[in-house]
């Protein structure tokens, strides 16, 4: 009977589950099979969104299309002008419409809500568990999970594209240090060749922005040095002239730009390229005139006249091009031995000319920035001094004076332009004013400059006025003074060093100036030879630029932990310890031809001394013999007539040895006796400039 029941319960349970059927599928009525693909479909997309609004929070920009413009930025930033560009992220692979994207996303989908589970029949339900568990033999059937793409990277970036991005990124967020060393990094894993140009790129300008400029100028060059077919070739190019405006020397520079003087640069550059490049052609031909390589150097004259004729006269660095091109034509005049030379007289008309547009393009006018306005003063300055110097040496004195008093007094140019106007005054007979000159270079405000020949002139005026006597003391005081500099120089010059050791003497000499140390006589005589070096433009420059590294150097002490201790910052001294040793080995071998030219100058004053002695001597015996003979009746020297009355605005103050800064410049010697007359002086003069 127990069997009967069960089969028959068994029976009764198959037929229920052929008239339970249709329910079982009305219970998803409105479930559309095909439209859960579609929105299995949809989800995706939408998550795709969520990824997009997650790179979207790390400070990616999107343009007005909804699309991330492109990762690097080609184009450098205006240096002191404008903000950095933005550096932009590479496209998303899968990038969806910016209507479609939902107001709020989050970076991990939400989870699909479950199907709806079909109700069992209520007999079923009190069946006590007998039979089969269809409820569970349906469960497969429900909607599977949602795939998460919380580590699925959509964008189509690499991982080792993001960490350029990440770079990028601390760029733009003004962290600097973070961004070199996270460029570093890239650049120090071999297998990421691919990115190397784009993170050198970035390391090269944090550098910049760090205020380390020769470490980022020695990035750039590894850029360039790739070739222009290189990515980011023509913005290295950009960014040369934007350290060329922060750097002491902009020499450094030159260098580097010549290298690629064959290649196009951008218009908004390309007269400031022409004239950075007619610099290098003018600082090397002047460098080969110095060794006697006179052939080579009319090349790099010539090329100087070539680059600044391509500068147009709107353009602001038209005067600077100018001036070279005057200074270029100054030199080639000065080369005609024949002074009555057709092409000599024209190169020297041509500089006058130069140096006149100079001075008119640099007269102060309203509207010019402050820097700007410096620079012009200090072209027109120099201007002035060219213009003295050329009417100088073709012997037209007063056109020099005229010229080399328009030199503003305390400016840069002034002590050269009190000593040229020296000369000048001495050849037109002139003495009071040009005595009255060399008595303010003598001051104790102006101890550290050099002016030997300063003494040679003094006692040339004595010797003229027959103060034979006044004339030797000044020359013994030149022998004093300046032999012990000759025999020190003729020593360094004969022992034939290293280039870097003639640099080592003026640096240990510089060093303890800096630290105040006490020097011995030696020390003094190397201290007169160091003011010697550095008159020379060029010399100077270097030794700034010097100076300047070591000053960067000496910064990365003063830098984060992190920084400081990183393996970037042994490579970037090390880098820095290289450019040092280059810079100090080219000032080295200008300090050494300075100093051989120097020595050569020095010689010669040391024998004009000489000449000038024996000639007093020979004159003061004749004077003394004519006296004897006369009974001591005869006077050479006489009482010259002279008068104190200045002008309205000017105060007479006899002068009792001291010096006061307001009277430099405005000394006039009287000399109340000598042996000629001065009028006829005068006249005597002028009929030989006229010759």
């Amino acid at each position: 009977m127990m069997r009967s029941f069960r089969l028959i319960r068994l029976a009764v349970l198959g037929l229920a589950l052929v008239w339970t059927a249709p329910s079982y599928a009305q219970s998803f009525e409105g479930l559309d099979l095909g439209g859960q693909s579609k929105s299995k479909k949809k989800k995706k997309g939408a998550t795709s969104k969520s990824a997009k609004g997650s790179k979207s929070a790390k400070g990616k920009k999107k343009t007005g299309r909804g699309k991330a413009a492109p990762a690097a930025v080609e184009a450098p930033e205006e240096e002191s002008i404008a903000s950095p560009a933005p550096v932009e992220a590479a496209p998303s692979a899968i990038t969806a419409p910016a209507a479609a994207t939902p107001a709020a996303t989050t970076s991990t989908p939400a989870t699909p809500p479950p199907a709806p589970t079909p109700a069992a029949p209520p007999a079923q339900e009190n069946a006590g568990g007998f039979g089969l568990d269809l409820t569970q033999q349906e469960a497969p059937k429900a909607p599977a999970p949602t795939m998460s793409f919380d580590a699925v990277d959509v964008s189509g970036k690499t991982a080792d594209r993001q960490r350029l991005d990440v770079a990028v990124s601390l760029f733009k967020n003004d962290e600097y240090e973070k961004a070199s060393m996270a460029a570093h990094e890239l650049l120090a894993d071999p297998k990421l060749a691919g990115l190397h140009t784009e993170a050198r790129y970035v390391l090269a300008k944090s550098l910049y922005r760090m205020g380390m400029y020769h470490s980022s100028l020695g990035e750039f060059s590894k850029i360039l040095s790739l070739g222009p077919s290189t990515k980011f070739f023509k913005t290295s190019l950009e960014w040369l002239f934007f350290i060329s405006r922060k750097t002491k020397n902009e020499t450094v520079i030159l260098d580097e730009i010549a290298r690629h003087a064959n290649q196009e640069f951008p218009e908004k550059y390309r007269n400031e390229f022409r004239y950075l490049l007619a610099r290098y052609h003018f600082v090397r031909g002047r460098a080969l005139d110095q060794v006697g390589q006179t052939a080579d150097a009319d090349k790099s004259f010539a090329e100087v006249k070539r680059l600044t004729l391509l500068i147009p006269k709107t353009d602001l660095f038209y005067p600077r091009a100018r001036y070279l091109d005057g200074i270029a034509s100054f030199r080639n005049g000065s080369r005609q031995k024949d002074a009555a030379s057709k092409r000599g007289n024209g190169e020297m008309l041509a500089s006058v000319e130069a140096m006149k547009e100079v001075v008119r393009l640099t007269r102060p006018v309203a509207g010019k920035s402050a820097d700007q306005a410096k620079a012009d003063k200090s072209l027109r300055e120099l201007a002035f001094m060219q213009l003295a110097r050329t009417h100088y040496g073709m012997q037209q004195n007063r056109y020099a004076l005229f010229y080399l008093g328009k030199v503003e007094r305390g400016n840069t140019q002034w002590l050269e332009s009190l000593f040229e106007s020296s000369w000048a005054n001495y050849r037109v007979g002139q003495y009071e004013q040009a005595l009255g000159n060399l008595i303010t270079l003598s001051s104790p405000f102006f101890r550290e400059e050099y002016f030997p020949e300063a003494l040679i002139l003094k006692a040339v005026i004595y010797y003229e006025n027959c103060r034979y006597r006044e004339s030797n003391i000044i020359l013994q005081d030149f022998e004093r003074t300046y032999l012990p500099v000759h025999d020190q120089l003729e020593g360094l010059v004969k022992k034939d060093m290293e280039a870097s050791a003639y640099y080592s003497v003026l640096a240990d000499v510089q060093k303890k100036n800096k630290e105040g140390l006490e020097k011995n006589d030696t020390d003094l005589i190397l201290e007169r030879i160091l003011r010697l070096a550095l008159t020379d433009q060029d010399l100077r420059k270097t030794n700034d630029s010097i100076l300047e590294l070591e000053g960067e150097m000496d910064a990365f002490a003063s830098r984060g932990d992190t920084f400081k201790y990183s393996e970037l910052s042994k490579q970037l001294l090390e880098e820095l310890k290289v450019q040092r040793l280059s810079l100090i080995s080219k000032a080295g071998i200008m300090a050494k031809g300075k100093l051989e030219t120097e020595l050569v100058a020095l010689k010669q004053l040391l024998a004009n001394g000489l000449r000038i002695k024996f000639e007093t001597t020979t004159k003061e015996k004749e004077f003394l013999e004519e006296q004897l003979k006369a009974g001591g009746r005869t006077a050479i020297v006489k009482k010259y007539r002279f008068s104190v009355a200045v002008a309205d605005d000017q105060l007479y103050w006899p002068y009792e040895g001291e010096y006061w800064r307001d009277e430099l410049g405005t000394y006039q010697y009287t000399l109340t006796k000598g042996c000629i007359d001065r009028d006829s002086a005068n006249r005597n003069v002028q009929s030989a400039e006229a010759l």
